[in-house]
């Protein structure tokens, strides 16, 4: 059985689950739709937020297909810190006032996927793992194919 709205579900729980909106102080608000690019070219994705932190860790993530997000850059008061699988030469990221931007670099088909934006604490002290199936027959918001 396959959902065609799983995955989209399974990342909507996952970020609705540790968005630190949850206390009703700290927000980030990320564009919604799709962007196309020109192979080649640079291309900038931007979020705001708002926080009571005075000293804010900002984080980017890149989700391939039904794959899980996986971190890609760490923003916080000391500088960027980039993961190894995504070099400092392709990936960029900076903080101006309260929006913060992922920079990609010579754009190609490789970088097709959906780029999340998070605020710490992206986990919110729950430690159970969010593998919910959301396709049941128990389920009738969602609709599953058979």
């Amino acid at each position: 059985m396959e959902c065609v709205l799983c995955p989209l579900l399974s990342a909507l729980l996952v970020l609705l689950s540790s968005s630190p909106e949850c206390n009703g102080q700290d927000t980030v608000k990320q564009a919604a739709g799709e962007d196309r690019v020109r192979e080649g070219h640079t291309h900038t994705l931007t979020c705001n937020f708002t926080t009571t932190d005075r000293f804010p860790y900002l984080y980017w993530y890149k989700q391939e297909g039904r794959g899980p997000p996986k971190y890609m850059i760490k923003i916080y008061p000391g500088g960027v810190i980039n993961s190894p699988e995504f070099d400092r030469s392709k990936f960029g990221a900076v903080v101006v006032g309260n929006s913060f931007s992922l920079n990609v670099e010579a754009v190609d088909v490789t970088d097709s996927a959906v780029y999340y934006c998070a605020l710490q604490p992206t986990l919110t002290g729950n430690t159970k793992t969010l593998n919910k199936n959301l396709c049941s027959k128990d389920n009738p918001i969602v609709q599953c194919l058979h």
